[in-house]
C-alpha cells in the first residue's frame, strides 16, 4: 500500500497518539498491580512508537515479528537507536506475550516497573526523531 505524505504523516501522528495512550494506561494499571495487563500495554507503547518510526521512513508495518526485524535492521544496527531499547522492544514483547498466554507465567513486578523509565525515554527519542 502506498501512502501520501499526508496520509503518512496522519497515520505517524496518530501512531505517537497511540503510544502515548498505551504508556499512561499502562501506567494505571501497574497502579492497580494488575501486572500482565500493565506489560501489555507497556509493550504496545514501545509498538506503536516504533510503528510511528518505521511508516515515517517509509517502511511498511504488517506485523509484530516484522517490526522487530525492520527496527533491529534500520535502527538498532544502524546505531541510530541505543541497542538497549532493542532489548527494551524485546524483552518487553516477551513480557507481553508470556503475560497473556502462558498461564504458569507471572510478569514481575519489579522488572516491569524498572521498564517504565527507559520506555519512555525510547517513546521520547522516537518522538523527537520522527518529528526531525
Amino acid at each position: 500500500m502506498s501512502l501520501t505524505d499526508e496520509e503518512r504523516e496522519i497515520i505517524v501522528r496518530i501512531e505517537l497518539e497511540k503510544a502515548q495512550q498505551a504508556y499512561e494506561e499502562a501506567l494505571l494499571l501497574c497502579e492497580k498491580g494488575f501486572w500482565s495487563g500493565s506489560a501489555g500495554r507497556l509493550y504496545y507503547a514501545l509498538f506503536h512508537a516504533v510503528s510511528a518510526l518505521l511508516i515515517r521512513n517509509r517502511h511498511q508495518v504488517s506485523s509484530h515479528k516484522g517490526s522487530h526485524i525492520l527496527f533491529s535492521s534500520y535502527f538498532i544496527k544502524t546505531g541510530i537507536i541505543p541497542q538497549e531499547y532493542g532489548r527494551l522492544y524485546s524483552n518487553m514483547e516477551k513480557m507481553r506475550e508470556s503475560g497473556e498466554y502462558d498461564c504458569t507465567y507471572d510478569v514481575d513486578p519489579a522488572e516491569l516497573k524498572r521498564s517504565f523509565s527507559p520506555a519512555k525515554e525510547m517513546i521520547d527519542l522516537i518522538t523527537k526523531i520522527v518529528k526531525e
